[in-house]
């Protein structure tokens, strides 16, 4: 008889050496860690913010002035700027009424990222009938050619 257990959580353990406890810093002197928490007297590798394991300052340069601030500042960013979710004809060729939860339901469009906006890339074989999506004029007019209807 074979001696094959089934793996449960009454009988999981953690592999050999993958536990370790974490280092408890300034816990008194006896800790070995107490005091200065393992960082010496002083200086910059004393400080809050620099070197230590995971490196120093994004973006510090060792006092030269940073790249940011020497590069000049050009342009402007809309922060009101709408990125629209491209669907293009070919996709929406199987379905009968395109709205954007049907956009959302078939997996063309994701929401809460922004609206929908229908391109004329592709050919429509049977009538659609489009609610409440922006579309270009060649998508509308393909629409309409198609026998299909836009409602806005």
């Amino acid at each position: 008889m074979e001696n094959n257990q089934k793996i449960g959580l009454h009988n999981l353990s953690p592999a050999p050496g993958s536990n370790k406890e974490r280092k408890r810093l300034g816990r008194g002197p006896g800790s070995g860690t107490g005091k200065t928490s393992g960082k010496g007297h002083k200086g910059i590798k004393a400080r809050a913010g620099h070197h230590g394991p995971g490196g120093g300052k994004p973006q510090f340069e060792g006092g030269q002035m940073p790249l940011t601030r020497r590069l000049p500042k050009r342009g402007f960013t809309n922060p009101f700027k709408v990125e629209h979710q491209v669907v293009s004809l070919a996709d929406i060729a199987e379905m009968k009424e395109v709205t954007p939860e049907a956009l959302v339901e078939a997996g063309l469009i994701r929401a809460r990222k922004g609206p929908a906006k229908l391109l004329a890339n592709g050919e429509l074989t049977q009538a659609v009938t489009v609610r409440g999506v922006k579309m270009s004029q060649a998508a509308r007019d393909r629409i309409v050619a198609a026998g299909g209807r836009v409602e806005d």
